[in-house]
């Protein structure tokens, strides 16, 4: 497993009974994880003290309990990055931090290229993936469904003082704009791709995850430079473990242009006790 320890400004306390007890910033929040299966004992006064809970709905989604006076947003960084967080409907907070140890492999490769890189950002969500990239000095090219998920990835970039570097922003269906990119013949040095489950495109496409991402992943080694560097698929969905993930990269990226793929759970350390919380799964094929 690979575990995103390089935070500060966040995290992971404690995590029982359905829950994660975290610190983001200097705000402290209670959210539903359906990973945090044990019951432990919640033995840390902050269980008692959050300052916002987040409880589900048996209908579906839920809402935030706010015990304390919270800001609509607040910053909280991550070395050189600066990421804009607020509550929000069901549960989130516009960053994953576990993908911060995918950020460092990004940013790692992209600075040992020693060449101008470009990436495509697919599925970008608030741009976590982007901002690392145009820190590291690669020109990007972020697509989401998503208006308003652009728009909060560009006031990070703003945050993180990296607005004027070389990006495209794209609210678009991937799916579609990938198409666009190879009867164009654009090309990319490192793709990167956060699917969801399921979801709907802008024009009402469908998209499920196990029906999609074999093909997907095809289509997308066409937008492939021919000198290409990396590309990394994360997914959330249960079900889809990192070694199916490392097969269809080893099936598609490596047959064509060898390298190397693997494929490990990503996680967050729980201070309370050290145990290791899985938060997602990750394939990596890399050049070299």
């Amino acid at each position: 497993m690979r575990v995103a320890d390089n935070w500060k400004d966040y995290e992971l306390i404690d995590c029982s009974c359905g829950e994660r007890l975290e610190r983001w910033g200097n705000i402290t929040l209670i959210r539903p994880d359906p990973q945090v299966i044990w019951k432990t004992e919640k033995k840390n006064p902050l269980w008692r003290r959050a300052d916002a809970i987040y409880h589900r709905s048996q209908s579906g989604g839920g809402q935030w309990e706010i015990k304390n006076k919270i800001p609509d947003f607040w910053t909280i960084n991550y070395r050189d990055l600066t990421f804009n967080i607020k509550t929000m409907g069901f549960k989130h907070t516009g960053l994953f931090p576990e993908q911060a140890t995918n950020w460092d492999k990004v940013a790692e490769i992209i600075k040992n290229a020693n060449r101008e890189v470009k990436v495509l950002n697919l599925f970008a969500y608030t741009g976590g993936a982007t901002i690392s990239a145009l820190k590291a000095g690669a020109s990007v090219c972020h697509v989401d469904a998503s208006k308003g998920m652009t728009l909060w990835a560009k006031e990070n970039a703003v945050s993180s003082g990296v607005a004027d570097k070389s990006v495209r922003w794209i609210v678009d269906d991937c799916i579609k704009f990938v198409q666009r990119e190879i009867r164009r013949g654009n090309k990319y040095d490192i793709i990167i791709m956060d699917p969801p489950s399921y979801g709907r495109g802008p024009g009402g496409e469908v998209w499920k995850l196990e029906n999609k991402v074999y093909g997907f992943v095809e289509l997308c080694s066409q937008v492939l430079s021919d000198d290409p560097l990396m590309v990394l698929i994360n997914s959330y969905t249960t079900g889809l473990s990192p070694s199916v993930m490392e097969y269809i990269l080893g099936a598609v990226v490596k047959k064509r242009f060898g390298g190397q793929v693997t494929g490990s759970e990503i996680g967050l350390r729980t201070t309370e006790n050290g145990l290791i919380l899985p938060c997602g799964a990750s394939a990596i094929w890399s050049k070299e």
